[in-house]
């Protein structure tokens, strides 16, 4: 059986939460111990820039968001980790395929429509309007043929491959188009019931939060407006809680399920066993990762050694694409 190559990654945002983790790290644990892929994963650095100039913190937060991977279970012996900036290919590629797509391509994208928006942007940059050519360039960079993502990103993995299919039809044969893999449990709504999970909105709740701190999070959590007491019966699947439920708590969901809708499980008590789940899952994950805080040179010599493994790949590419276009 042939091993696929996958390319995923994160802008760096510092400490991630659980959706992060539901969202994409679970699915990436799982593709790489299947023995099926060969992965890279990218600490998107540059991609930060498109919504924001400010990069003060954007080390630290790289940092932190590696070490969040680590303790969730991402092994960098099977699973090369690096820093986009680090590896200078990026920026030559970018610059090629730019020329390959136009502008109004790139405002169809509905995904951007949906940044600007949510993002309430008055102006866009011309990196921002380019970052999908960004992301195909970290992409085919590694020659990925397959990219696990949530539906929404969908459409940028169609501009990789429209990109893709003409630099091979202008210059040669060089990439695979990149299929995506659609993770199976995307998204988990927010604390205050926002559909996204986010830290910048205060509605999330962190890989690295102890139990007490998941409690008080929890407590503060909407549930079904119609349920005002023990005794109401319960709409689950208008509620959070039970979606939280159905992801850290599978074993009792039915259970859950009747209870609140026959009224005989209160709110409160149903977000106290959600407290109990969530915790026991974040345990090991809190104890890797205060482990891995007490050895950074461990953490920086991963990134090191991944970064290192990440350029050797990314200059057999541009070597290609050189001869490709004859401009090596």
């Amino acid at each position: 059986m042939k091993i696929k190559r996958i390319l995923s990654g994160m802008r760096p945002t510092g400490k991630l939460h659980i959706g992060h983790y539901v969202g994409a790290l679970e699915n990436w644990i799982n593709l790489q111990n299947s023995g099926q892929y060969q992965n890279f994963h990218l600490i998107a650095d540059y991609h930060v820039l498109t919504t924001g100039l400010d990069s003060s913190n954007i080390y630290n937060d790289s940092i932190e968001m590696l070490i969040d991977w680590l303790a969730s279970g991402l092994d960098p012996n099977k699973s090369p980790m690096f820093r986009q900036s680090k590896i200078k290919e990026h920026t030559e590629l970018h610059l090629i395929f730019s020329m390959l797509i136009t502008t109004s391509r790139l405002e169809r994208n509905p995904t951007l429509k949906d940044q600007v928006r949510d993002l309430n942007l008055e102006n866009m940059s011309y990196g921002h309007l380019g970052y999908p050519v960004l992301q195909t360039a970290d992409i085919l960079l590694y020659k990925g043929e397959v990219v696990p993502v949530g539906e929404d990103q969908v459409p940028h993995i169609e501009i990789s491959r429209e990109i893709a299919r003409k630099f091979n039809a202008q210059y040669g044969e060089v990439f695979i188009e990149p299929i995506p893999l659609l993770t199976k449990f995307s998204r988990l709504v927010g604390l205050d019931g926002n559909a996204k999970m986010s830290k910048s909105l205060g509605n999330s709740i962190l890989l690295s939060d102890e139990k007490e701190i998941v409690k008080a999070k929890l407590k503060k959590a909407v549930t079904d407006p119609q349920k005002l007491r023990k005794g109401d019966p319960g709409r689950p699947e208008v509620c959070l809680v039970f979606s939280y439920h159905k992801k850290f708590n599978s074993e009792e969901i039915n259970l859950i399920e009747t209870d609140c809708k026959s009224g005989l499980l209160g709110c409160f008590d149903c977000k106290m066993k959600c407290v109990e789940k969530i915790s026991s899952f974040l345990e090991p994950i809190i104890a890797k990762r205060k482990e891995l805080e007490s050895n950074m040179n461990y953490v920086l010599d991963v990134l090191s050694d991944g970064e290192r493994k990440g350029k050797l790949e990314a200059e057999k590419t541009i070597s290609d694409v050189r001869a490709k276009m004859g401009i090596g």
